[in-house]
């Protein structure tokens, strides 16, 4: 089903890992096709409660194909907008939205299009070597999947203009100090262990809950406090009648972990 990516289930766990065995994961119409679809598999799989996207190899991508960047200046502009919205800003978009918690396990590069979409994930966790390149500046065109909406959102505008407008990439340890990152491990042959015990803990969390709280922060980043405050009192109201709820209410009184099913 998947030629550029793996697809597993390890616990309650998705992972979505992009390996094209080309030494460089980059990016092509397939690719994105494949996210799409893995992304959309694994968010309609009831049994799973959290998604990692993370990549084999030397690098998580080096970003989009080249091939079909030179193609592109050879197709009609409105193809284009049906390749760049359908598949690319596609898959940013699904895991942007995607209601269950998303982490991405970045080693290596993460170059224009794979930088762009660990930007749209909840969480990044980084290897040492991790190397966050937003540099469609350098190609002479824009980034089209969200970066220049979320990196001055994620680091400031002054460090979303370094790396943007300037094509300075940042490394994993940078990423970490600037809250570009999550958190930064020892040594790349642990990434996939920890992210699979950090997306763990996320996926113990109450389902309903943690889906309302990701689209209420969504929506903070372009409404007033004043809205905020009404729409959170529905969606409060909403949640409070919930048997998570009154699991989560037992298990503090009685100083245990709770246990949530998404009712």
């Amino acid at each position: 089903m998947y030629e550029d990516l793996r697809v597993e289930r390890r616990g309650t766990v998705g992972w979505v890992l992009i390996d094209r065995k080309d030494g460089r994961n980059s990016l092509r119409p397939q690719t994105l096709r494949e996210l799409c679809g893995a992304i959309d598999e694994l968010t309609l799989a009831p049994e799973v409660r959290a998604i990692v996207l993370a990549a084999e190899g030397k690098h998580f991508s080096a970003g989009a194909d080249f091939s079909f960047l030179e193609e592109l200046t050879r197709t009609p502009s409105m193809t284009i907008k049906e390749q760049i919205y359908g598949l690319f800003q596609g898959a940013a978009r699904r895991l942007f939205h995607c209601p269950k918690p998303v982490v991405a396990a970045v080693h290596g590069a993460a170059v224009t299009v794979a930088c762009e979409l660990s930007l749209a994930c909840d969480f990044r966790i980084v290897a040492p070597s991790a190397s966050f390149q937003e540099s469609w500046i350098k190609l002479g065109i824009l980034p089209p999947l969200g970066g220049l909406y979320l990196l001055p959102r994620l680091v400031g505008l002054g460090r979303a203009s370094e790396m943007a407008l300037g094509g300075r990439p940042v490394g994993g340890e940078e990423a970490v100090r600037i809250g570009l990152a999550s958190e930064l491990v020892d040594t790349e042959e642990t990434l996939h262990e920890r992210a699979q015990v950090f997306a763990q803990s996320l996926a113990d969390l109450p389902p309903l809950a943690y889906r309302a709280a990701k689209e209420a922060m969504h929506r903070g980043l372009d409404s007033s406090m004043e809205s905020e405050w009404s729409a959170n009192v529905l969606g409060q109201a909403l949640l409070l009648g919930t048997q998570d709820f009154r699991e989560g209410l037992a298990a503090a009184k009685e100083r245990r972990a709770g246990l949530f099913t998404g009712i």
